[in-house]
């Protein structure tokens, strides 16, 4: 876990890729992907739902050793269409209350409306919590945005040309990207300017990158 300050505010980059923003207790993640082993195997390609089981299992202890107020989900909270996934996930997040739990919507959020009228999820276009703006896509903003959607990644290179792909926290001028949640999703590659800050996530550990 490292603590990085922004914007005069306290964030902790924990290993199990989420934020816990300590002066609003808020726990905040991205890209949980629920479902997505459910729509493979509707393509013929055979994943179990424990990847799914695990995901859930992470976020239930981060809730427990952190003690939020409210948890903040930036989008593709669930993969593609309704299955029985969402419905596990449902009665996780009932047994959940009186915890509140807010969902940005984002790209992959395709379900009927009538899915996320649980009484502890508020359903969201964007969240304004000064001195932030969340949303599930980056965007431009008057105050810093922080999002998902990219999966953001660094190459870390190490001697006899050894190379690795990590999933990374990036935080630029105006814009923060927080990395996938979910185990069953891929990265994607980002550039990194001199002044971004960026943190790498490796081996159970947040590490400074740049």
């Amino acid at each position: 876990m490292i603590k990085h300050k922004l914007r005069q505010q306290t964030l902790y980059l924990l290993p199990e890729k989420a934020l816990f923003w300590e002066e609003k207790k808020l726990l905040i993640i991205a890209d949980l992907h629920l479902g997505k082993a459910g729509h493979f195997r509707k393509s013929g390609i055979p994943v179990s739902d424990l990847v799914h089981s695990k995901d859930i299992l992470t976020l239930d202890k981060l809730i427990e050793n952190h003690k939020p107020q409210e948890v903040i989900l930036l989008g593709d909270l669930f993969h593609s269409n309704h299955n029985q996934g969402w419905e596990i996930f449902k009665r996780w997040l009932k047994s959940k209350a009186p915890l509140n739990f807010k969902l940005i919507l984002g790209n992959h959020d395709v379900l009927e409306f009538s899915n996320y009228r649980i009484d502890n999820l508020e359903v969201l276009e964007s969240l304004d919590i000064h001195p932030f703006n969340f949303t599930h896509i980056p965007e431009d903003h008057a105050l810093y945005n922080i999002a998902g959607h990219i999966h953001p990644a660094v190459r870390l290179r190490g001697k006899a040309r050894q190379s690795v792909r990590i999933p990374c926290y990036y935080f630029g001028e105006q814009n923060g990207i927080l990395p996938a949640f979910g185990n069953f999703t891929g990265t994607a590659k980002i550039n990194i300017e001199k002044t971004d800050c960026v943190f790498g996530i490796a081996e159970s550990k947040v590490i400074k990158i740049n």
